[in-house]
């Protein structure tokens, strides 16, 4: 029987059947964990709990844990926190780690940063593994050809005891692009074009496929960003089949396999492709002309458009866009106060950021380098880069990044997820509107009502310098 490549990861790690799905589900089973990734905001919770039920962790050695989301990102930062109980958190998860034998990837270690960045860049995710974490982005890692996806909590600390995790089995989506990305197109603006195209809930239960011509094309980071927003999809995950590009970007990291074990990888890895005549519960095709750099213009990141478009009536969305009710399309244009038909292009900005676990990889602030260099940061605009771990800050510093940034008056910063959602007690400033390379643009998101516009890191960067929402194909007029 054909099978999908989800199949072949749920088969290869499914110990039991609980239901067998007869009432219309997927079924459930119970699944093994081969990694489980852990930051301090929840991390430690979960292995305090652990403790205090008498229970153990049962394989530290699949168990990492960063400081990531909130740990001040300024120079010289230590255990204290601009966030109130912040260090309480650190101190807490760092001793907790300690005890039970975990991988710790501490304030000062070179290994430490945005849990979604640190283990693809390490390997500790690897194709068809099967990888928990706390928090929503796990989908990132998909990918590299692994299922991984988002736990809270309580499921933490269930797959810290016994390995496993019962799991509810989604449908299945396949997202074929095909075609060659336009000039100044990016693995962001696609990102957006999906969640606009397919709406906020459009992969709710789902497990997506992505495929296509495009997909193969894409660089790894480009391919972690893409995936990182199946969770805007309301999807379970996403994952995209391991290939040559993933094991070339694999070789030689911490944690990847050496010698023999290389060789016996690459040759697994091989195998996990979805089958020409495997069937799925959706199918939607794409065509890459079709996209254009974009931006948000709402309070979820379905509300996004081309750069260069308006903001739509309900009455007329763009083409492909997802419906949205009165309700919340009225709500999101006064939160953001605008109005239907405004233009995107030219909207004034008080502050662009570059970071968070979607876009804070080297290729991205190469990117946004590559549009500052030579180029001042408008009057009035703060600017802020937060790299994604502290071997990208080093990297990009190698390179002479980081002179460019504060060149352009950006300010440099220590690995961490800052303001992508203020959970280190920063923010931005009341009504303020800020573009920004993060996933989310909730009401207050990243800050007391703060009006956040999605974009890549190209187009963050030249907005930046216009002081407007620009687009970085059109430099000469910055």
């Amino acid at each position: 029987m054909a099978r999908t490549l989800f199949d072949k990861l749920w088969d290869a790690h499914l110990v039991r059947n609980l239901s067998s799905g007869e009432d219309g589900d997927g079924g459930t089973g119970l699944i093994a964990i081969d990694r489980i990734l852990l930051h301090e905001r929840t991390g430690g919770i979960a292995l305090k709990a652990l403790e205090e039920s008498g229970r153990d962790v049962r394989d530290p050695s699949r168990v990492f844990v960063t400081m990531d989301h909130v740990v001040d990102t300024l120079p010289g930062r230590g255990d204290r926190t601009i966030m109130p109980t912040g260090t309480d958190f650190i101190l807490a998860t760092r001793e907790a780690a300690t005890r039970a034998g975990a991988t710790l990837f501490d304030i000062g270690d070179p290994r430490q940063g945005i849990v979604h960045v640190i283990s693809p860049e390490n390997a500790i995710v690897l194709p068809g593994l099967t990888l928990v974490c706390p928090d929503s982005h796990t989908c990132t890692q998909g990918a590299l050809g692994a299922l991984a996806w988002g736990i809270g909590s309580s499921e933490a600390e269930h797959a810290l005891a016994t390995g496993t995790l019962r799991v509810n089995r989604p449908k299945q989506m396949r997202v074929t692009i095909s075609g060659d990305l336009a000039e100044g197109v990016t693995a962001k603006d696609l990102a957006l074009y999906v969640v606009a195209r397919l709406g906020s809930g459009g992969g709710r239960a789902h497990v997506i496929e992505y495929a296509g011509s495009t997909i193969e094309a894409l660089p790894i980071e480009a391919r972690m960003t893409l995936c990182n927003m199946a969770t805007e999809l309301a999807a379970f995950t996403a994952v995209i089949a391991p290939d040559a590009s993933t094991a070339a970007w694999l070789e030689g990291r911490t944690y990847a396999p050496r010698g023999e074990d290389w060789q016996a990888a690459l040759a697994a890895w091989a195998q996990l492709s979805t089958d020409a005549d495997a069937v799925f519960d959706r199918e939607v095709a794409i065509d890459a002309a079709d996209v254009a750099p974009m931006v948000s213009w709402g309070t979820a990141p379905q509300q996004s458009a081309p750069l260069a478009g308006r903001v739509p009536r309900l009455a007329e969305p763009a083409a492909d866009a997802a419906p949205t009710t009165p309700e919340a399309h009225g709500r999101a244009l006064v939160y953001m106060d605008l109005a239907e038909d405004t233009a995107l292009l030219g909207l004034a900005i008080d502050a662009a950021f570059i970071g968070s676990c979607t876009n804070a990889r080297l290729p991205d602030l190469r990117a946004a380098a590559g549009i500052l260099a030579g180029r001042k940061v408008a009057a009035g605009v703060r600017a802020i880069c937060v790299p994604g771990s502290t071997r990208v800050k080093a990297e990009a510093e190698a390179e002479g990044l980081d002179k460019v940034f504060l060149a352009a008056g950006f300010e440099w910063r220590e690995a961490g997820c800052s303001m992508c959602f203020f959970s280190g007690g920063e923010s931005f400033g009341e009504e303020e509107r800020v573009i920004s390379t993060t996933n989310r643009n909730f009401e207050s998101r990243q800050g007391p009502r703060t009006r956040t516009h999605l974009a890549s890191p190209a187009t963050v960067a030249a907005s930046a310098i216009a002081g407007r929402i620009a687009d970085p194909r059109k430099l000469e007029a910055l």
